[in-house]
């Protein structure tokens, strides 16, 4: 049996729980059938049958009218929407998404490290354009977009996995080297630039929010790139630089301040 980082052991039934809600996310609107699911986490096929009827009953997985086809719950969404109320962190960006949107007419967001992800936690659409570059929820590789850049600018680079990484576009770093030289472009500017990188045809720039250490929280603006003048990526940089000192001098002086927990 294999232990947490706390070096308490790790309930099986619990991991596999999880791991089976994490593989039902992460195909989307792609349902899968029973013996995919059992293979994916190397279950027997009766084992992965009450499993689900399990999570079924109590909402966390669903189930098409032939009982075949397999997909994540509602009772997903729920317990998603509690983690983003009861965040501080959350509750003190968002307002300030909508000032940095209504000033620039730009998609802003907000995203969390998560391994070698980020995770979008809000996003503010822009009223110019309609593009579904993000959606709450959504993960993409640290190494490809604005707000994992600026987190990773924060970290020692001894830190950064080795390549090849995934490519989203083909403007994206895959090797290491690259990498390194566009992180420390991050910490000369203080921002990260993502050209093309997670997106085609999107330009977007990240700013780490430095109420942690190091940060685990961004923000970014997303611009079409027919759109990125000189004149408007000043702008852009000029207003995201504001709102995160806004954003800094509002957080509590203390992590866990006001009897907050200090989530790790």
């Amino acid at each position: 049996m294999s232990e947490t980082g706390g070096g308490v052991r790790e309930v099986k039934s619990a991991a596999r729980t999880v791991e089976l809600l994490e593989v039902l996310a992460a195909r989307g609107d792609r349902p899968a059938r029973l013996q995919e699911l059992a293979d994916a986490l190397g279950v027997p096929r009766s084992s992965m049958y009450a499993l689900l009827q399990t999570l079924i009953a109590r909402g966390w997985v669903r189930t098409d009218v032939t009982g075949s086809l397999y997909g994540i719950g509602i009772h997903a969404l729920l317990t998603g929407t509690g983690y983003l109320d009861s965040d501080p962190r959350v509750r003190l960006v968002r307002p300030h998404l909508d000032e940095a949107s209504e000033a620039l007419g730009e998609t802003i967001h907000l995203g969390r490290l998560d391994g070698r992800n980020v995770a979008y936690l809000a996003t503010r659409e822009s009223h110019e354009y309609v593009r579904g570059i993000s959606r709450v929820g959504r993960r993409l590789p640290a190494h490809a977009g604005a707000l994992g850049k600026a987190l990773l600018a924060e970290r020692d680079d001894a830190d950064l996995p080795d390549g090849p990484y995934e490519a989203l576009t083909p403007n994206s770093h895959t090797a290491r080297g690259p990498l390194l030289a566009d992180l420390a472009g991050v910490r000369r500017r203080g921002y990260s630039v993502d050209r093309e990188e997670s997106v085609t045809g999107i330009v977007g720039f990240g700013f780490a929010l430095r109420y942690d250490e190091p940060a685990q929280d961004a923000i970014s603006c997303s611009v079409p790139v027919g759109r990125v003048t000189p004149a408007h990526e000043e702008l852009v940089v000029a207003v995201m630089r504001e709102v995160r000192a806004r954003i800094e001098a509002a957080a509590p002086g203390a992590r866990g301040a006001g009897g907050a927990p200090d989530w790790r």
